[in-house]
């Protein structure tokens, strides 16, 4: 367990001393954090985890800092090309932590899955007769994955709805499964598929579609934090994220990117550990309408007593410390030792918490000197680095950009030009 995840001047570090103070603070080795290495992933390995496999595409992990989530000092790893996005997460932490930092909760991890029952002549009539065979249905379900019961999860439910569409009235069937520590789509498909011709001569029909839903609604993470008045700019500060945070849930046009900014958080923890961002993000978004069918905030801003912003956020997050890349690759491992999760639905919680940290950094900083200033600033070390500015040109070209307020790639190409032509000088 991490000792602190405060680490002062954290940015400042060289790889290697960020790479140091990580397995200090965590208590890990550094060779848990080899799996960052541009070497650890080769080609050899990738060819066996997708199609067509001609290279790898690598992206920066960083780790944002200043977590406390439950009482734990926890470090974060992220994977983003967005600079602002780790100071962001590590900054709302920073303002969180002061408080008490995040308070986590979440639903089991439950999944899933939809078997499509076609031309069925009597819908009604054939829900209540696939009801009185759930048992019998839920039990061959059960056969496909024993193991899962063995480590407490297994088959916990079947729905069965009547659905009015385009082409008909169809029959859907709701197979609900407690995955345990696995993202779980696997395991609800090949139950899916087995039970989906019982279900179709039990409901007089023909069976479609057997797939997992990414609406995983049964599956939620929760986090919560107070955020002082103070620590925040003051009350004027506050207000006007509440007023910031009232457009996101009345307007889908600015809940769009108002979830966007909660996603920059969540999508980077949920790549870096080896997880399925599209599930997640499908989820997310299909969970922010809301009851009145009007696409809203995923996040809850309020004022509490004592005048602090209180901020909530609840969303799906089918996530899994087992199968899939999180026992392949090599980083997601070493993400994984970093973020000292058990299971999970821990790993689900820490990510809300991240992606709550994330909403509230962004939102203050749209409240008051706006989105350019912060953002440009980080992004110019990227502006730097394209126009080929060597490690120890890029802090110089990074001051020209910002002295300028002006970044643009043809601005970065001339102040490089000037301070090579002055260096010869």
């Amino acid at each position: 367990m991490a000792h602190t995840s405060r680490i002062p001047s954290f940015r400042n570090l060289t790889v290697q001393e960020r790479i140091d103070a990580v397995a200090a603070e965590t208590g890990i080795s550094p060779e848990r954090l080899e799996g960052f290495s541009g070497d650890a992933f080769p080609v050899a390995k990738a060819e066996h985890m997708s199609e067509n496999v001609v290279g790898v595409f690598s992206l920066p992990v960083g780790v944002a800092t200043n977590f406390i989530v439950n009482n734990r000092e926890v470090l974060v790893p992220m994977a983003t090309e967005e600079a602002s996005v780790i100071a962001a997460a590590s900054n709302g932490a920073r303002m969180a932590r002061e408080l008490g930092g995040f308070t986590t909760s979440s639903t089991g991890p439950i999944m899933q899955a939809q078997i499509q029952l076609v031309d069925v002549r009597d819908p009604a009539a054939a829900r209540l007769r696939i009801l009185e065979q759930r048992q019998r249905i839920m039990d061959l379900a059960a056969l496909q994955d024993p193991k899962l019961a063995e480590v407490g999860g297994g088959v916990r439910d079947l729905i069965v709805r009547v659905v009015p569409a385009r082409y008909g009235t169809y029959v859907l069937v709701h197979l609900v499964v407690d995955v345990r520590d696995a993202m779980g789509a696997n395991a609800v498909n090949t139950m899916a598929e087995a039970i989906s011709a019982t279900i179709a001569e039990v409901g007089g029909g023909r069976a479609l579609l057997r797939i997992l839903t990414n609406k995983a609604d049964l599956r939620l993470a929760r986090a919560r934090a107070t955020f002082d008045a103070a620590a925040l700019g003051g009350s004027a500060v506050v207000d006007d994220m509440l007023h910031a945070y009232a457009l996101a849930e009345a307007d889908p046009y600015r809940a769009a990117t108002h979830n966007k900014g909660i996603m920059n958080g969540v999508s980077a923890v949920v790549l870096a550990t080896g997880n399925d961002t599209r599930a997640v993000e499908a989820g997310a978004h299909s969970h922010a309408v809301n009851a009145a069918g009007l696409y809203s905030s995923l996040s809850t801003f309020e004022k509490d007593g004592n005048g602090n912003l209180s901020a909530t956020l609840e969303m799906p997050v089918p996530v899994g410390l087992v199968g899939g890349a999180t026992k392949v690759h090599p980083a997601a491992q070493s993400a994984l030792a970093i973020a000292e999760v058990a299971t999970a639905s821990e790993l689900a919680e820490l990510i809300v918490a991240v992606g709550l940290a994330q909403n509230v950094a962004a939102m203050r900083v749209l409240a008051t000197e706006g989105v350019q200033r912060g953002h440009m600033s980080l992004h110019a070390k990227t502006l730097a680095a394209a126009v080929g500015a060597s490690a120890e040109e890029v802090p110089q070209v990074v001051a020209g950009l910002i002295e300028e307020r002006v970044f643009r790639h043809d601005r970065a190409e001339a102040i490089l030009s000037d301070i090579r032509r002055g260096a010869k000088a």
